[in-house]
């Protein structure tokens, strides 16, 4: 039966099926551009066979979710290579510092060096110059799990266990077999673009962002941001809970109670130690600058570490950033043309600079309130503060200097939090850490402000492009790095998620989005949430925190 194509501006009809490559061709699209499409709104790999009506578009590495098909491309043929120079090794990708993926060696008396990082390097170099085709095969459970004990995947098999589906996509390259729980590009020629790096103790490798106009970022260390996940994934192995099959054990043989204990305890640990350094330091210190990327878990932080320093005898003060706005009118522009209110020029800097010096110096103050309903500030509580009461300061600018330039720095404390998980559905296969905070906020926004995930979805680009001007170029300067991240977080929020994701339409244009969050979150058992405490920052993103009215 006849069906039609409609793409880039053309419609033609065909008789007989056919793939997205051939389409490529037939429409005149040069090859190895794209490398991947959109089919009537759902992500297809060029390998696709199209039968029926369709508009199709095909996605560059300007879009996120081809970004993610290459990404994973990549990690496939990283991971290839490793295996034939080196069968006996395991490697374990994961999320690292300047966006990029780490590459280290699992239990082995191998050492990541120049030696070894020139011929892994060579090894992908030859393969993606080989462009061989990358295949995709269904097979049962079964077969896989026989498949995967064969290859020694055993992190593979124990994640079965927990597979909705009956069938498995293997993806088969020139005698080399793996999973990569994603889209993957049709042949390893497509994946030109990337550098491999030694960072001890194993390799990074970076690769084009759909952020950075599908180019390779400059690399920037991190390694305050480094050690934080190093130290992320050390915990999570040493409880036994790296990866979403052992969370999910936990769950079904210890039980919610303690497992949420259990997080919840090394979260109290780490107020703990930030008390104590506070604690330590308090002559000096008089501001305590809190900031982090969205649905880091803030105010709930905030609202705790004021109770840990309270319990030492320091009664800290809060003053809200929020309320030294300019009026919308006052506000820098965006490249849109419209009020960045992302931006630091957004804040009447001069007067929160000159309002801190004033209460560091024992003088009374008179604080501004923003008043959000008439867009300008009026007169909020006059303040004087003492030696004891250091004050919190908690929001986007929190530590950039700019905001307090006439205050040294010896009188500020820097803490960024952000959830720093180290979390895999297996050893080729992390997951991100973006995707975690996205689910926080869509959660957050539904149950606070009855907001549609298509809502927050909306945002979430303009949010991320504020947070890489405006926040993580400061994190490394900071005193204090917290891990929000609590690993029970996703089995608990699955119930409230999956359902939002499920609703959005698949015309809409978040559809794509939606469904790949979804393959995320399948995997999770459900977990009650009456066991999680009400201080806990979890509450802050599903409800009945006992910090709701402060």
């Amino acid at each position: 039966m006849p069906f039609t194509i409609k793409c880039q501006g053309q419609e033609k009809t065909y008789d007989e099926k056919l793939s997205l490559l051939t389409l490529e061709r037939d429409f005149g699209i040069e090859p190895e551009h794209f490398i991947a499409a959109m089919v009537n709104n759902r992500v297809r790999d060029l390998n696709y066979e199209v039968y029926y009506d369709a508009e199709v578009e095909f996605l560059d590495l300007c879009d996120h979710e081809a970004m993610k098909i290459y990404e994973a491309t990549l990690r496939y043929i990283v991971a290839m290579a490793f295996h034939n120079l080196y069968p006996e090794l395991k490697i374990r990708f994961a999320y690292n510092v300047s966006r990029c993926i780490s590459v280290h060696l699992i239990d082995s008396k191998m050492v990541a060096n120049t030696a070894m990082l020139l011929k892994v390097n060579h090894e992908v170099e030859r393969i993606v110059a080989a462009d061989y085709p990358i295949t995709r095969t269904v097979v049962p459970n079964e077969k896989a799990a026989e498949i995967y004990r064969e290859r020694g995947f055993d992190d593979k098999i124990s994640l079965l266990a927990y597979r909705p589906e009956k069938t498995v996509h293997l993806n088969e390259c020139n005698g080399y077999v793996d999973y990569m729980y994603s889209h993957l590009a049709p042949s390893t020629g497509y994946i030109k673009d990337y550098k491999i790096r030694l960072y001890a103790p194993g390799f990074l490798v970076q690769y084009p962002r759909s952020e950075c106009g599908g180019k390779i970022p400059p690399f920037e260390d991190a390694p305050t941001f480094g050690r934080t996940l190093k130290e992320s994934h050390d915990w999570a192995k040493i409880a036994g809970i790296d990866t979403v099959a052992k969370i999910n054990h936990e769950i079904e043989h210890n039980g919610s109670v303690e497992f949420i204990n259990i997080c919840e305890a090394r979260h109290n640990r780490m107020l703990a130690e930030l008390g104590q350094l506070i604690e330590d330091d308090i002559e000096d210190i008089r501001l305590v600058c809190i900031a982090g990327p969205s649905s880091s878990g803030k105010t709930t932080f905030a609202n705790r570490l004021r109770i840990e320093l309270l319990s030492r005898g320091i009664h800290p003060i809060r003053i809200s950033i929020d309320d030294y706005y300019k009026t919308r009118g006052e506000a820098p522009l965006d490249e849109s043309g419209k009020p960045d209110l992302e931006s630091i020029g957004a804040l009447d800097t001069e007067l929160f600079n000159q309002n801190m010096l004033d209460l560091i110096n024992g003088e009374e103050v008179q604080l501004p309130k923003f008043d959000f309903k008439v867009g300008h500030r009026v007169p909020g509580r006059k303040l004087r503060v003492h030696q004891d009461e250091p004050i919190i300061i908690e929001g986007i600018h929190a530590l950039n200097d700019l905001l307090t330039p006439s205050i040294s720095k010896a009188n500020k404390f820097k803490i960024f939090i952000s959830p720093q998980a180290q979390i895999n559905l297996d050893d080729h296969n992390p997951l991100s850490l973006t995707d975690l905070r996205l689910i926080r906020r869509l959660v957050r926004d539904y149950k606070f402000r009855a907001a549609p995930a298509e809502e927050t979805f909306s945002m979430w680009d303009n949010v991320r492009a504020g947070e890489f001007k405006w926040i993580y170029p400061f994190q490394e300067g900071s005193d204090f790095v917290f891990n929000s991240f609590l690993p029970y977080e996703l089995a608990v929020m699955r119930k409230y998620a999956l359902p939002l994701l499920s609703n959005i339409d698949k015309e809409s244009p978040y559809f794509p989005l939606a469904e790949r969050l979804i393959r995320m979150m399948k995997f999770f058992l459900d977990m009650k949430d009456e066991w999680v405490p009400s201080n806990s920052l979890m509450r802050e993103f599903i409800g009945g925190s006992c910090y709701a009215d402060v």
